[in-house]
């Protein structure tokens, strides 16, 4: 007679299975943002699972930002849409997890946002436009203070971004802007002429947008951006690894 032989059997934790099916149903609108979900002890009555099961369910589709829980009397679980926060906390844990190089980071920059400022040239709304207008003139207006010009250069780059109308790439886009920041708040890379070469290229990559020349836009991205990958290379003090 043959022995029987079994694998060991692995059952997912019950708290598991409820934080799953409810994802399921926020991520395929069964659930729309903005919906209440059921009180905690609804839930135990529902599934016939334990309180703590149901708290850490629920504990984990709020650190995946799927769930708000609001707090008092008449508050409780809400979905809500996967948020910017969502991938921008993943990306950030596998950067600073994995040892990511600044060498990594700027040649991420130089593959995607050239695309990006392509396709902002082709499908920018005359708003988008007009933010793209004013964010310019932001950079150029705080010229003269380097921390600031750097957030306003961040801001001015994720504009671009969201005139795309691509929205994997505008969140990715969204999701590295502090690393971007990090990269070029280098000592002594943010000098006066440095500054100026950024202006005059943000001048230029938007004239070719409002042109909605997409050719235009992407080479010049892609010249200022190897331009800058080049500058902070350079530097001596450059740090290996993104902190």
């Amino acid at each position: 007679m043959t022995e029987l032989k079994l694998s060991p059997i692995t059952v997912p934790k019950t708290s598991d299975v409820l934080a799953g099916e409810l994802r399921r149903q926020i991520l395929t609108g069964l659930i729309a943002p903005g919906t209440a979900l059921p009180a905690e002890r609804d839930l135990v009555n529902q599934t016939g699972l334990s309180r703590g099961s149901v708290r850490e369910a629920l504990r984990v589709l709020e650190t995946e930002h799927l769930v708000t829980i609001r707090p008092g009397r008449h508050g409780g679980p809400v979905a809500r849409q996967p948020g910017d926060e969502s991938l921008a906390k993943y990306v950030s844990l596998f950067v600073h997890g994995r040892g990511i190089t600044l060498h990594a980071l700027m040649q991420t920059r130089v593959a995607l946002e050239p695309a990006l400022a392509a396709l902002a040239a082709s499908n920018r709304t005359e708003a988008e436009l007009q933010g793209l207008i004013d964010v310019t003139k932001d950079v150029e207006q705080a010229f003269s203070d380097t921390p600031l010009f750097l957030s306003e250069n961040v801001k001015w780059h994720c504009a671009v971004a969201a005139a795309s109308h691509n929205e994997l790439l505008r969140a990715f886009m969204v999701a590295i802007s502090s690393m971007v920041y990090k990269a070029t708040a280098i000592e002594n890379f943010a000098s006066d002429d440095v500054r100026a070469v950024v202006v005059e290229a943000h001048r230029r990559i938007l004239d070719a947008i409002i042109a909605q020349d997409a050719d235009a836009a992407q080479r010049r991205m892609a010249r200022h951006l190897s331009a800058v990958t080049a500058a902070v290379q350079a530097l001596p003090n450059a740090p290996l690894v993104l902190e």
